[in-house]
């Protein structure tokens, strides 16, 4: 079996496991919190599911990475704004974790640091399950 194959039939299960892992650090986070998390927190995991699913609906067969061919701009125009959200989300739980670790009185460092890892693992799951997408 090629390396292509393997990763058609293992990519997908993959995904799920690092998805599932994501979402499970934040979970962990919000129950083992002292305080009340804010709506504010859950944000960047959300918009980051959403870039995830947002670049999944693209074919990498249907992609032409010709420049002299413009006929395919809206699917790269579709990428291009799955990327920001992703990378907005990923900034915005770097933020996040920024402000735990100053603020006493909000949710601890670890709901921070699990918004990041969220937001890393889910970005990763859907890039997996993007490559491992057979053309």
């Amino acid at each position: 079996m090629e390396f292509g194959e393997i990763l058609a039939i293992f990519g997908p299960g993959v995904a799920g496991a690092v998805f599932g892992t994501g979402w499970w650090f934040w979970v962990d986070a919000v129950v083992c919190s002292a305080v009340a998390v804010p709506f504010v927190h859950y944000l960047p995991g959300i918009f980051a599911s959403f870039a995830a699913l947002m670049f999944n609906c693209v074919r990498k067969g249907d992609l032409d990475y010709s420049p002299y061919d413009d006929g395919d701009w809206r699917l790269k125009l579709w990428l291009f704004i799955a990327y920001v959200v992703s990378f907005v989300s990923l900034a915005a739980s770097v933020g996040l974790l920024i402000q735990d670790a100053l603020v006493k009185s909000g949710p601890s460092a670890w709901t921070g640091v699990a918004g990041v890892l969220q937001c890393v693992f889910v970005l990763i799951s859907g890039l997996i399950y993007w490559i491992s997408h057979p053309e």
